[in-house]
């Protein structure tokens, strides 16, 4: 296969693995992004997320986690459910209802790299799922994926910003894409609707004012008292911005299984949750991004809600 041909395929084969969208970069620093990186970091805004600091160079550099990469291919993979959970229960935020995305994408990613070195060979590369350091929404922005919009999510014209990302970094040439037109125009619905005012400015989050990061994120046994009332009532992650977001009026809804809410999830009312056996948790979230928080964690935000 020559590297159009090659790229053709791989494309292909990720539409039938359930990926919505596939775009290609060449594979090289990082050097705007590696500037705002910096800056965010010198200003605090990842608060207790020190992961985030770490593998500064890796992070701008994805020659430096594969050996000899040329493209960095990013994918998109729809996870919208317009089902809603009970009135007035907490609310866990949309990605989280169904199996960990980490485990059922990286699977995906697996599965292309072995279709991938069927037809071509020996050829090294490595998949990225939101745990490494891969500064994944530059480089879906760089493939023409879609445009970052005002709350720095990823956004598509054709279906919103409910899907994750995830990158496969190979040492081949290929075809590489180019990024797409910002449409956010003068829209600011995202930054007024922040309770915490997170988006501090355009296209410029705060991760530590973030709901997400209150809630997942920050491990202290007390929730900071300035936040109290402007959780609106997440109990795990946040979706405010995505859901005022006139983008997402296009969602539809995913077709991946294991993207289904666990049975019984959607039902549970506010009071079963406010007593939350740690026996039931660990069988209704097994397998889930849930897990991350713990049970004490969510216990935590829970009373915090009350």
């Amino acid at each position: 296969m020559n590297k159009q041909q090659l790229t053709t395929f791989i494309k292909r084969e990720a539409t039938r693995l359930g990926f919505d969208n596939c775009g290609v970069s060449k594979a090289e620093k990082l050097d705007e992004e590696a500037r705002l990186l910096e800056a965010w970091l010198n200003q605090g805004r990842h608060g207790q997320m020190h992961y985030m600091a770490n593998h500064f160079d890796k992070r701008i550099d994805p020659r430096l986690l594969v050996e000899g990469a040329k493209s960095v291919i990013s994918f998109s993979h729809n996870y919208y459910n317009p089902a809603t959970q009970a009135p007035g229960a907490p609310k866990l935020a949309m990605y989280a209802l169904g199996k960990d995305y980490h485990d059922v994408i990286r699977t995906k990613l697996n599965t292309l790299l072995q279709h991938i070195q069927a037809q071509v060979g020996a050829v090294n590369g490595r998949g990225f799922v939101d745990s490494a350091p891969v500064l994944e929404r530059a480089w879906a922005k760089r493939s023409g994926i879609g445009w970052q919009g005002k709350n720095t999510n990823l956004l598509t014209k054709r279906s919103g910003s409910y899907f994750f990302l995830a990158q496969l970094i190979l040492d081949v040439e290929l075809e590489y894409d180019g990024p797409v037109k910002d449409y956010c125009g003068t829209c600011t619905k995202c930054i007024d609707a922040c309770p915490t005012g997170a988006i501090y400015e355009p296209y410029k989050v705060d991760g530590s004012k973030c709901i997400s990061y209150f809630t997942i994120e920050l491990k202290d046994e007390a929730l900071p008292a300035d936040m109290k009332g402007k959780f609106e009532n997440w109990m795990f992650g946040c979706d405010i911005c995505q859901q005022v977001c006139p983008i997402n009026s296009q969602a539809t809804p995913h077709s991946e299984p294991q993207f289904e809410p666990t049975p019984g999830l959607l039902a549970m009312t506010r009071k079963e949750w406010q007593e939350l056996s740690e026996e039931t948790f660990s069988k209704l979230f097994k397998g889930s991004p849930v897990k991350r928080t713990k049970y004490k964690g969510l216990m935590r935000n829970i009373r915090f809600l009350q």
